[in-house]
């Protein structure tokens, strides 16, 4: 078996938003789904619906990472936001290789951040703090190369 014949494993990523690369250790939520539209006229003889393919619906998608000293790239997004307006950014995920060459890529459009969260904090532990951003965006794009 060749080495191309093996499932690509997730850690080896990357993550540019608005041009910027940033560093996460765990982006999740990169769905979608169209929405199902069930019809049924008065004369078919069909005892069910025909089914379509209606409007799509993307989920938001949540980007996590270690607090870093004077690293406020999350904040300063996040406190783009004023009402009914905010900086619009688009998303790029990419899976990569071994050679760091991407191989899949999911391209979010017009993202912008829903929700912050801060680590939990505790006396006893020992664990890195993490940060998340949940994102809403407008749409996914999807490249398997």
């Amino acid at each position: 078996m060749a080495a191309t014949d093996y499932p690509l494993p997730v850690f080896h990523f990357k993550v540019e938003w608005g041009g910027v690369k940033a560093e996460f250790s765990e982006v999740t939520g990169l769905n979608a789904e169209a929405q199902i539209i069930e019809y049924k006229h008065g004369m078919s003889r069909d005892h069910g619906a025909i089914k379509m393919p209606g409007v799509k619906k993307y989920g938001n998608v949540t980007l996590k990472r270690g607090v870093f000293k004077a690293d406020n790239q999350y904040f300063d997004w996040w406190n783009s936001i004023e009402m009914n307006e905010v900086e619009r950014r688009d998303v790029t995920i990419k899976l990569l290789d071994e050679k760091h060459q991407p191989v899949m890529t999911w391209k979010l459009a017009k993202a912008w951040p829903t929700k912050i969260e801060g680590p939990g904090l505790k006396g006893d532990g020992n664990e890195v703090a993490v940060e998340s951003m949940e994102i809403a965006h407008e749409g996914l794009r999807i490249e398997n190369r």
